[in-house]
């Protein structure tokens, strides 16, 4: 099996190679490969594999559990949580890897500034780094905090910004933002807008892994999009509810059991 930048993924789960279609411009196109197999994650016995819907489906992989326990045991684990697979873990390194690849090209004579947004987009933004092949010379990274959700399941819409960098860090720079998920949209309007108009930033791109659409209150798009996210809750692969299955491997629609109690 070869690595995360690597292409093509051998051994079980194998996907076949597919390129990325690219929107005018500089825009990466949401990606919605046809294919019928995942690479199942060790641990998640249970897992069936069904065939993906038509490119055009909002959702691209769905694989079910078999079994239905609400109930959290003490030797179950964060699989056992999860309703069905969005991304596996085998797709999301295809489309991290196109993605790398696309800036690497677009920024190949900026020296640009990744800065990922802590805490969701950190497993993100070091495998995308890892594929930004050849690197821009010149190419530095940091992370900046920014969240509008609290310990719930929807956003909060009041958007706390808080910046670990000097201003002069970012002053004159291309600034590649790399987020998890854009849901609202509210906290990526109140970062860019700080990085450009108090930082000082030469420009501001936004890449997110995920695109939850049907959520935005206000005008945002993204400038690299991984995947256009159906209206679900959804974690793994960086992405939380409240601190926990950031761990999982690939990206998953989390039971409503696990978050029932936060609607009574």
């Amino acid at each position: 099996r070869l690595g995360i930048c690597g292409g093509m993924l051998g051994g079980r789960g194998q996907l076949p190679r597919f390129e990325a279609s690219i929107r005018s411009g500089r825009r990466g196109q949401p990606l919605n490969p046809p294919i019928s197999r995942m690479a199942l994650p060790a641990g998640g016995a249970g897992l069936t594999s069904r065939p993906m819907p038509s490119p055009a489906a909002a959702v691209e992989v769905k694989t079910t559990l078999s079994t239905s326990s609400s109930n959290c045991s003490s030797t179950s684990t964060y699989h056992d949580d999860i309703e069905a697979v969005l991304y596996s873990e085998a797709l999301l390194h295809q489309r991290t890897s196109e993605l790398g690849h696309q800036l690497a090209r677009d920024f190949a004579d900026k020296s640009p500034l990744v800065l990922g947004v802590l805490t969701g987009a950190f497993q993100f933004t070091g495998d995308l780094m890892r594929c930004m092949e050849p690197c821009p010379r010149g190419t530095t990274v940091n992370f900046v905090r920014a969240s509008s959700y609290t310990s719930g399941t929807t956003s909060s819409g009041q958007v706390k910004v808080k910046v670990d960098i000097a201003s002069s860090a970012v002053l004159g720079r291309h600034v590649i933002l790399v987020e998890d998920i854009v849901d609202t949209g509210q906290t990526l309007t109140r970062l860019k807008a700080h990085l450009l108009e108090e930082c000082g930033a030469a420009t501001v791109a936004i890449v997110t892994l995920l695109d939850k659409r049907e959520r935005r209150k206000v005008v945002l798009e993204a400038d690299y999009v991984g995947f256009t996210c159906p209206n679900e809750f959804v974690v793994g692969y960086g992405l939380d509810f409240d601190e926990e299955y950031r761990t999982l491997p690939y990206i998953g629609i989390l039971r409503p059991e696990r978050y029932a109690h936060l609607n009574k």
